[in-house]
C-alpha cells in the first residue's frame, strides 16, 4: 500500500504546477482525499478534499478559484492542478486518503504520501 506524491518544482508567481498522488495497493474511488501543505516555519494546514465519488471537492479559502481537484481512476491517480500561484504557496504538499470521511483531522488519514516541495518564486 503506497501513496506517492510528484510534480513540484520551482514556479515564478502566476505560474501553474499539477502535483500528482497515484495509488498502489488500493483504489482512490474507495477514499476520501486530501492534499496537505506545510510552508517553511508553519504549521500543517488543509488545501482541499474530495469525497469518493470524485464529484465533489473542498477547497481552503487560500486556494479556492486558484487550485482544482482532478482524478483518474484508470490511472488510480488523483492532481492537484495549481494556477495562479503565490510566494505563499511555497510548502510542502502531501496527499493522504481518510475511508471515512473529510474534515475528520491528520490523525485519522489512512495513508499518506511522501510530500512533494512546491516553491513559488522569481
Amino acid at each position: 500500500v503506497q501513496l506517492q506524491a510528484s510534480g513540484g518544482g520551482l514556479v515564478q508567481p502566476g505560474g501553474s504546477l499539477r502535483l500528482s498522488c497515484t495509488a498502489s495497493g488500493f483504489s482512490l474511488r474507495d477514499y476520501y482525499i486530501g492534499w496537505f501543505r506545510r510552508a517553511p516555519g508553519k504549521e500543517r494546514e488543509g488545501v482541499s478534499c474530495m469525497d469518493t465519488s470524485g464529484d465533489s471537492t473542498y477547497y481552503a479559502d487560500f486556494v479556492k478559484g486558484r487550485f482544482t481537484g482532478l482524478r483518474d481512476d484508470a490511472k488510480n491517480t488523483v492532481f492537484l492542478q495549481m494556477n495562479s500561484l503565490k510566494p505563499d504557496d511555497t510548502a510542502v504538499y502531501y496527499c493522504a486518503v481518510d475511508a471515512a470521511a473529510c474534515h475528520r483531522g491528520y490523525h485519522a488519514m489512512n495513508y499518506w504520501g511522501k510530500g512533494t516541495l512546491v516553491t513559488v518564486s522569481s
